[in-house]
């Protein structure tokens, strides 16, 4: 990426303040997020969160196609390949840099925007889910898919997914199900809907706004009634997953992955959308499945930082020992979609290589996330 992977700029308010504006510049990946957008995002949030003139933020991606299509899951591979180039190190910086920002996003002290138009999968909704206010279109499409591709929803739903009612997360995770705008605000995934056609109309209301003293508090209560002038719900698509939550919990339940996975793939109701997610289901990592069970379990009493950190250590294991590598090949690097998993199937991966790939590379003290949480204000969703 080059040095212009973020653009930024500072919208100047009525009384001296500014809104500050960081859009994710490659729209031709889909505004994939490189090690390059983490690292400046994550420096200029810094310094608007320490200047006393920034009263707001908003994050967006450029063009009208996707805020943000997930990781760079391609450099993560690229880094994986065999010969000279491979860099075993580049899995952790990668890692380690996107759950730092993101949990920099979930307890940012200024009211924070994230505009969630178009596509918003997996690295891309760890940068929306901690947002203060996550505004949703009729264009957006959010997914965790990352059963695709021998990963796990990893930047922070281990934490997120297991809040929502019981049983929809563990399915979202497993068959990687696209959800709208509607579904979103359903599961407390997003807070408002705004017409992707009033987004220069909000901007320009924000800019005119008075954040008189510039108290946080102050400018967050500004920022909702500002926000609350442009809302608009019932313009939203219909819901496709709320129709179906009875049904969907009781698909998944108390089983194990196995038999929850075994009970998505017999489901029989003919629904384009039910069908769909069952066919991501059948094709993905029977791994994958696995992990995306178990660290649900893990961290459903656990607090954020403390998810992010088991979080980083099984990431770096799906890139060092996991089906990642395989995953991304199939799909992004030959495109022969015929992905060769470590596993036939969910119901024969053994308990001891599930248990193999929960082991952390490092110690406790070692641990590159361990500072995280540690004398930060908790704010946004984080709870």
């Amino acid at each position: 990426m080059s040095d212009l992977a973020v653009s930024f700029d500072e919208l100047p308010t009525r009384g001296g303040g500014r809104v500050g504006v960081a859009t994710l510049d490659a729209p031709k990946s889909l505004n994939a997020l490189s090690l390059e957008m983490i690292q400046q995002l994550e420096e200029r949030l810094e310094a608007w969160a320490l200047d006393n003139r920034v009263v707001a933020v908003w994050l967006e991606g450029a063009g009208d196609k996707a805020f943000c299509a997930g990781g760079d899951v391609v450099a993560l591979y690229r880094s994986l390949a065999d010969g000279e180039a491979r860099d075993d190190a580049f899995a952790e910086r990668y890692f380690t840099a996107e759950y730092r920002l993101d949990h920099r996003i979930h307890t940012y002290p200024k009211p924070l925007l994230v505009w969630g138009d178009g596509i918003v999968m997996g690295g891309g909704l760890g940068l929306m889910a901690g947002g203060f206010q996550r505004l949703v279109t009729e264009t957006t499409r959010i997914a965790m898919p990352e059963i695709t591709i021998g990963l796990y929803p990893d930047i922070g739903a281990s934490w997120f997914l297991g809040r929502m009612p019981p049983g929809l997360g563990a399915y979202l995770g497993l068959t990687g199900a696209q959800l709208n705008a509607r579904d979103a605000l359903d599961l407390g995934l997003a807070d408002r809907f705004v017409p992707r056609e009033r987004r220069d109309d909000l901007l320009g209301a924000l800019a005119e706004a008075d954040y008189a003293g510039h108290e946080p508090d102050a400018c967050r209560r500004v920022v909702q009634g500002v926000l609350q002038r442009f809302e608009a719900r019932e313009q939203a698509p219909a819901g496709q997953l709320w129709p179906w939550r009875d049904h969907l919990q009781s698909l998944v339940g108390e089983a194990g992955a196995a038999d929850a996975v075994a009970r998505i793939l017999a489901d029989d109701r003919d629904d384009a959308w039910l069908a769909a997610n069952r066919a991501r289901l059948a094709a993905g990592s029977p791994m994958s499945a696995h992990l995306v069970w178990r660290m649900l379990e893990r961290h459903r009493h656990s607090g954020l930082a403390d998810a992010f950190r088991d979080e980083l250590a099984l990431s770096v294991q799906c890139c060092r020992r996991g089906d990642l590598a395989e995953g991304v090949r199939a799909l992004l690097i030959d495109k022969d979609k015929q992905p060769r998993w470590s596993h036939d199937a969910v119901a024969s991966v053994p308990e001891s290589d599930v248990q193999a790939m929960l082991v952390a590379p490092w110690s406790s003290e070692t641990h590159p996330l361990r500072d995280l949480g540690v004398g930060r204000r908790v704010g946004g969703n984080a709870g």
